[in-house]
């Protein structure tokens, strides 16, 4: 922890306040009437623990920050057509396609030639 070394508004304001009170607790003591100065220490006293008080109350902690804020997006616009008319149509013929298939000329050879084959 760094020491302060500079007076700032709330050292200056804890220093005002002690200055204050034993001030405050001086005339007392000079009042007293049994000459043994009992009221000089409890007036210093007094005056040193008000100053505590304020010094404290003055150099508190400072308020925490508030909560952090999420700003959420509102929701899309969802459009939803209605759904259309769905027609089939049928094929008019069989499917047809080229294959390469083997064919045998004798027992012992063969090739191979492109056959149409329809479904």
């Amino acid at each position: 922890m760094r020491a302060l070394l500079s007076f700032g508004p709330t050292r200056l304001g804890a220093c005002a306040a002690l200055a204050a009170t034993l001030a405050a607790a001086v005339p007392q003591a000079a009042t007293a009437r049994d000459g043994t100065g009992a009221a000089l220490i409890g007036g210093a006293a007094a005056g040193v623990l008000g100053g505590l008080a304020a010094g404290a109350i003055m150099n508190g902690p400072p308020p925490a920050p508030p909560p952090p804020v999420y700003v959420v997006p509102p929701p899309r616009r969802v459009y939803v057509e209605e759904p259309t008319e769905t027609v089939i149509v049928r094929r008019r013929g069989p499917v047809c396609h080229f294959e390469r298939r083997k064919v045998w000329l004798d027992d012992e050879s063969f090739t191979y030639r492109r056959v149409e084959v329809c479904e």
